[in-house]
């Protein structure tokens, strides 16, 4: 795949982290990787953090993505609960961030329907459809095969943005805006 943009899904968790690596030519999606950062739950919260990042930072120096994309954090009743997701999530963002990379951000619903079909799937519900997209990938855990799926979404949206721009460029261009 020698014209292939490798994408790096994130699922940010503060007790588990997944990850996927896809590469993405054409229409053509094709796994990599994937696992699960899981950091010591009797740890300090900052160290938990920092294991995260440095979790972050190892796959992308072990598999150079060009992009990543990271699921935003759903709300809880537990406001606390949301609060430490949301710093979990922020060393999702920061490692790729460091690294150079384009950041992307999507919801667990804009993941499950570009994956499933409908934004209320459940996540054994993403998990077949990951084993099927992906067959190489194996038995992915939850954790991965969300992260899997984010990466996924990211390619989509990629196509979707690439086509649109197509579109709007040749409409500029039958309409004599473009030279």
């Amino acid at each position: 795949m020698a014209n292939a943009i490798r994408l790096l899904g994130l699922d940010p968790g503060l007790r588990k982290t997944g990850w996927g690596v896809i590469d993405v030519e054409g229409a053509r999606l094709s796994w990599v990787a994937h696992g699960v950062i899981s950091p010591d739950d009797k740890a300090p919260f900052s160290d938990r953090l920092l294991c995260l990042f440095e979790g972050i930072t190892g796959v992308i120096d072990t598999y150079g993505p060009h992009e990543a994309a990271v699921e935003e954090t759903f709300l809880n009743t537990n406001a606390q609960s949301t609060l430490k997701l949301g710093h979990a999530r922020a060393a999702a963002m920061i490692a790729p961030a460091r690294a150079g990379l384009l950041v992307a951000e999507y919801s667990a619903k804009e993941v499950k329907k570009s994956v499933v079909g409908t934004g209320g799937a459940d996540k054994g519900q993403v998990a077949y459809m990951i084993a099927r997209l992906l067959p190489t990938a194996g038995g992915a855990t939850a954790d991965a095969a969300d992260a899997l799926a984010v990466a996924i979404a990211h390619a989509h949206a990629r196509k979707a943005r690439a086509i649109g721009q197509v579109t709007h460029h040749s409409l500029r261009k039958a309409l004599g805006k473009v030279a």
